[in-house]
């Protein structure tokens, strides 16, 4: 499937709440816009060929595999990995990233069996011990990356490096940026605060600048939305807090506003006079059409979309994914890992030699 213009993506069409309904028209949705996009889709055949023919373009840019089972939403990583490993709709399309037969993998599905999957049949880059899911931020300067956002709890100092250099090498490939700059998510900007890992991350980071980034120092909760750096890291249990605390309060806000232009006859006039500049307001805020986290750290590209997201949140997650292929973030994550551990053992070696009398 994989051409040498286009780029090819394996879909997992059984992933998310709402299935192949969804899925399938995303990709359809996604298709229109990348016209070069090819598709390799898994599922259970009753529930997305009727879909599929639905979408004639769709299906003839699409190689369509059944398969007998689906991860289901609620299943535990183990319980899914158990069940699923080889046979499954999920597995099946990491696996095609794997074999080389698709460029990039997007998933709708469970998330911790998304990710048990992926490290288990991708494995982890060289030197990098635990992946991380980078997600994309909206800001009031534009956009950044924040991770880790929920693949693994807890980081030491060099696990925060790690995640540094993989959001510096994707700010670098998503917005151009020749050396974005990273901040550490601290509870103060000050030197002294915060957890010894922290801590420790920013004392290396500062010492020892890594290739194609700037190091900023410290950040806290409110330079997220304020867009003081490019890419903020933290651990996953943090960074999934701070997702769906954005995520909850974006709709909280969403819903303050329909009660207040719903109130009166002339707010509601007001509503619909000021009716396009809403619908910004309400795109900007709506996390499906910011969707897609990508899975940093892992031999291959993996994309996980919001599991609500609508057929637009799908295709957006399908842009992202095409992005990531096409503009070679692996390779780039690669690199920078190399250049850094070869500097670490360039001084290592520069210390021992001093050292000899």
């Amino acid at each position: 499937m994989t051409s040498n213009s286009g780029i090819t993506i394996s879909l997992d069409a059984m992933g998310g709440d709402h299935g192949p309904e969804v899925v399938v028209a995303g990709a359809a949705l996604a298709l229109e816009r990348r016209p070069d996009t090819r598709f390799i889709l898994y599922g259970e055949q009753a529930a997305v060929e009727p879909v599929l023919e639905r979408f004639p373009k769709l299906r003839a840019a699409s190689v369509f595999h059944h398969c007998d089972f689906s991860v289901r939403m609620d299943d535990k990583p183990s319980q899914a990995l158990r069940q699923g490993r080889y046979k499954s709709s999920m597995w099946r399309t990491i696996d095609a990233v794997k074999t080389g037969e698709a460029d990039v993998a997007v998933s709708a599905g469970n998330t911790g069996a998304l990710m048990a999957m992926a490290k288990f049949c991708l494995r982890t880059m060289a030197n990098i011990e635990r992946p991380a899911i980078a997600a994309i931020w909206p800001t009031l300067k534009g956009e950044s990356i924040v991770l880790d956002v929920g693949a693994t709890i807890g980081a030491d100092a060099q696990q925060l490096i790690d995640f540094s250099m993989m959001g510096g090498a994707m700010a670098r490939t998503l917005f151009g940026l020749e050396r974005p700059t990273v901040g550490l998510l601290n509870i103060g900007v000050e030197e002294v605060k915060g957890q010894d890992e922290i801590r420790e991350a920013g004392r290396l980071l500062k010492e020892t600048p890594l290739p194609g980034i700037d190091y900023h120092g410290f950040v806290e909760g409110d330079d997220l939305g304020q867009g003081t750096v490019d890419v903020v890291v933290t651990e996953g249990f943090t960074g999934n807090i701070a997702l769906k605390t954005a995520e909850g309060t974006a709709r909280q806000i969403a819903a303050y506003l329909r009660a207040a232009m719903t109130r009166t006859w002339l707010a509601r006039a007001g509503y619909i006079l000021a009716k396009g500049a809403f619908d910004r307001l309400r795109d900007k805020m709506d996390p499906s059409k910011v969707n897609g986290g990508v899975f940093l750290g892992l031999n291959g590209i993996v994309i996980k979309s919001h599991g609500g997201a609508d057929a637009e949140g799908i295709a957006a997650a399908i842009d992202l994914a095409y992005t990531m292929a096409r503009t070679g973030l692996r390779e780039k994550i690669e690199v920078d890992l190399a250049n850094y551990h070869r500097r670490i053992s360039e001084e290592a070696a520069s210390v021992s030699e001093s050292s000899i009398p």
